[in-house]
């Protein structure tokens, strides 16, 4: 059923890289693909994003020497897990999964791309004040709500769930078209505090 004009679908980073197989994968990363492909066309207003890093960025385990993926450092914006590196501009790993139906999109977003900060949310990088352009282009199509579906609910979705509250919308997730990294107990803190925000949680197994 096509929703209100009003209503937008964020479709979250389903690239190689964090499905099965890629550098930085999310355990059945590539199970959310046939559920998007189905409901994405219902919705009126259709951002992809794509994680889109330099090479050598400064999220990278490897960009920091004696430094390991998964440790935690202080950057000028905060605190900053470090990555493997993972989806590299024009790399197969950058590109969306094969079995994405992109075509539907009508705005495709890539974030991440400077290289001494990084960018979960699809709405600020990591200094929580530069904006990526995304507010804008929903508030210029008339949309009011927001669902987000895609990889990994725990940082990116999450992070964009809770920018979208801030910044005045309602905004759903849809778990059966998620999975997490969940990272040290990282999905029920996401989820927790999507809950407390007002984030909608929706489609628990």
């Amino acid at each position: 059923m096509t929703k209100h004009a009003n209503e937008a679908i964020v479709v979250i980073d389903v690239q190689n890289d964090f499905c099965p197989g890629g550098a930085l994968a999310v355990e059945r990363g590539d199970e959310v693909v046939p559920e998007i492909n189905r409901i994405v066309r219902n919705y009126p207003v259709r951002v992809f994003t794509q994680d889109w890093h330099t090479k050598g960025h400064g999220s990278f385990a490897s960009a920091h020497p004696g430094r390991a993926p998964f440790d935690l450092i202080d950057m000028p914006y905060g605190p900053q897990v470090l990555w493997p590196d993972h989806c590299v501009q024009s790399t197969d790993g950058a590109d969306f999964h094969e079995d994405l139906i992109t075509e539907t999109a009508q705005m495709i977003l890539r974030k991440g791309f400077r290289s001494e900060i990084d960018s979960y949310s699809a709405f600020f990088e990591n200094d929580r004040t530069t904006a990526t352009g995304l507010e804008g282009y929903l508030r210029g199509r008339g949309v009011e709500k927001v669902t987000l579906v895609g990889l990994a609910t725990d940082y990116c979705v999450a992070w964009s769930a809770l920018d979208a509250v801030r910044l005045g919308f309602s905004a759903k997730i849809r778990l059966d078209a998620c999975r997490a990294i969940d990272l040290d107990g990282s999905l029920a803190k996401a989820l927790s505090a999507m809950e407390a925000a007002g984030v909608q949680v929706v489609g628990r197994s």
